[in-house]
């Protein structure tokens, strides 16, 4: 198996962030880093592709009112944060910056139709071939962008 996904629903916080978040990322870092820790150690780390990510991108100041107990942050669509490894991935890496406000990027940006693309090739599949017909036009996942981001590929 290549690819596998899991849930970890509710991940959406817009009140209550301090508290949240510490309970969220309790039920979730433990179990990620077992995952990695087991894939690597039964030498299937290399070619099983793992990606994590939260909501699209969030936006580092305040949604709601400011208290020092109760506080959310706002969606941002042009920013995401999220890791990969495995499955041809280059280990130990940061790739693209945003601003101090995770509002704008900054440096090495990554569309999500390339984010895609890469994916993609990292399971073995040619973005570029892999379509479907829809009202007698075909479409690919991509649509007509993505790129390999080459830079992140072990």
């Amino acid at each position: 198996m290549r690819f596998i996904q899991l849930f970890h629903r509710g991940w959406d916080q817009h009140l209550k962030l301090p508290k949240a978040i510490r309970g969220q990322c309790h039920d979730t870092d433990q179990g990620s880093a077992a995952l990695i820790a087991d894939l690597k150690s039964r030498g299937l780390l290399d070619e099983t592709l793992v990606i994590w990510g939260g909501e699209f991108g969030r936006t580092v100041y305040c949604q709601g009112t400011l208290t020092a107990t109760d506080y959310g942050r706002d969606h941002h669509p042009r920013c995401f944060t999220i890791w990969l490894a495995g499955g041809g991935i280059k280990p130990g890496m940061t790739f693209g910056e945003t601003d101090d406000f995770s509002y704008n990027i900054t440096r090495d940006p990554v569309h999500v139709h390339d984010l895609h693309a890469t994916l993609l090739h990292c399971l073995g599949i040619d973005h570029t071939k892999l379509t479907y017909k829809f009202q007698g036009r075909h479409y690919r996942l991509t649509d007509v962008h993505g790129n390999i981001v080459k830079e992140i590929l072990a």
